[in-house]
């Protein structure tokens, strides 16, 4: 894990690298895309050809690619009503307990954020009429990791909206099914069908639709490298939430907290991937020596040591500076997907924040209870995309329409300035068009 303490090289070292390129493969991807395809492939080329595939042939696209990549041979997709309640039933009660109890955080902060969204307006013949989504697709990744509570912070966001059907694809396991306690996860979420599917296959049946996949009108969730790039290429013909890359996190402490806390949560951010970021800046030159000092011992003996270490020599840093408002100004420059402030008077320090997916202020409102309990989704800007964008709320599930109701009075005296904006613009049938309002509305 880097230690940094000259602050040029901090700013050096977070400022946010290139697009990554598509055609810049792993040797592992490369050779996974041959094996699937024949022939040496792109990850766009390859992903095109699974949507252009999906697009016209469906059902049997979906399962010959499921067969093809995942190694899984399935005669259908959907996971019955029957089998949903029968993997709950699998599921230990304290597991279902911690579920149910998450849920119910996530819709109270959802419903309270609705009071916000949903309302709209009409003043002088304008306003706005906000509706829900029809249908919308979830994707919960599989492979490595089981992931219920993506399924609770990306379906109960939508479910509060007000959206009237939800889908779920998720890749199936080796024999064919899907993980008790993420089927578990989407009867509490009230999720209406889901899927056995994975991959760029399962964004393209989502966004096209199949004989027994609905197509539907945005696409939500995390993936792997080919489930982004799908999304890139279907947006358009459906909405999408955002491109989520790994995911990454700051904290930025002072000698106010303990270390062992600091190292635990560093450790938590580098479990999830080995592109994951786990960045400590602090102003405490001791506090760093003893993270730096105790960061190793603990990954020693780690359940998911490999995976902890790839990502802390990678992407992970303990930078050193002199202020709170350097490591603030810093973050800034980072934009992670979770900033923890864990120092004195975190909340003075709040408007000096201008780019975090989250904010976790105190040393007890650690970035993990954000993944799965406190309340607010963890669907969260990455990539430095905190910078434009925001957590997933009701409002990703929510459209707003323009309503104009003019009336005679409330038009007149907008004929004459849009006619001269018209011509001026070289458009005089647009132009005519508010002029043969005009006898009337001075009559």
């Amino acid at each position: 894990m880097k230690v940094i303490r000259d602050l040029p090289a901090a700013r050096t070292f977070l400022q946010r690298q290139e697009l990554w390129e598509a055609d810049d493969l792993s040797p592992q991807l490369a050779h996974g895309i041959a094996r699937v395809f024949g022939q040496r492939l792109s990850l766009n080329e390859a992903v095109y050809r699974i949507l252009k595939d999906v697009r016209q042939c469906g059902d049997k696209a979906v399962l010959d690619y499921t067969r093809r990549i995942d190694g899984v041979e399935m005669k259908g997709l959907e996971v019955s009503r029957e089998e949903r309640k029968e993997a709950e039933a699998r599921v230990p009660k304290d597991v279902l307990d911690s579920l149910s109890f998450a849920a119910e955080r996530i819709r109270d902060y959802q419903n309270e954020a609705r009071r916000y969204a949903v309302g709209g307006f009409q003043k002088c013949g304008l306003g706005q009429r906000v509706t829900p989504l029809e249908r919308v697709g979830i994707y919960v990744p599989g492979g490595t990791g089981l992931y219920p509570s993506t399924v609770l912070m990306t379906a109960i966001p939508a479910r509060v909206a007000g959206v009237a059907e939800i889908a779920l694809a998720t890749p199936p396991g080796k024999e064919g099914h899907i993980a008790s306690v993420v089927l578990a996860a989407a009867n509490i979420a009230r999720v209406d069908r889901v899927f056995k599917v994975g991959g760029a296959q399962a964004i393209g049946a989502l966004a096209f639709g199949t004989q027994t996949i609905p197509r539907v009108d945005k696409i939500f969730g995390p993936g792997n490298v080919f489930v982004q790039a799908a999304k890139r290429m279907v947006f358009g013909v459906v909405g999408i939430d955002t491109i989520q890359g790994p995911t990454e996190a700051v904290t930025i402490a002072d000698d106010s907290i303990d270390p062992g806390w600091c190292v635990a949560d560093l450790l938590a951010q580098a479990e999830h991937d080995p592109e994951s970021a786990s960045i400590l800046i602090t102003n405490s030159s001791e506090l760093a020596r003893k993270v730096e000092e105790r960061v190793e011992d603990e990954l020693q003996g780690a359940a998911r040591e490999a995976v902890m270490r790839q990502s802390l020599d990678r992407h992970g840093a303990i930078i050193v500076v002199d202020t709170v408002e350097e490591a603030i100004d810093l973050s800034n420059l980072y934009a992670p997907e979770h900033l923890s402030l864990c120092v004195r008077d975190a909340q003075d320090y709040v408007p000096m924040v201008k780019n975090a997916g989250a904010l976790f202020l105190g040393r007890h409102s650690t970035h993990v209870l954000g993944d799965y309990v406190a309340g607010p989704s963890h669907a969260l800007p990455t990539g430095g995309a905190a910078r434009h964008s925001s957590a997933l709320g009701i409002n990703d599930f929510l459209k707003v329409t323009s309503v104009i109701a003019l009336s005679s009075k409330d038009a007149g005296p907008l004929l004459r300035h849009g006619a001269t904006i018209a011509r001026a613009e070289g458009f005089e049938a647009h132009a005519l068009a508010l002029d043969v309002r005009s006898s009337e509305v001075a009559d």
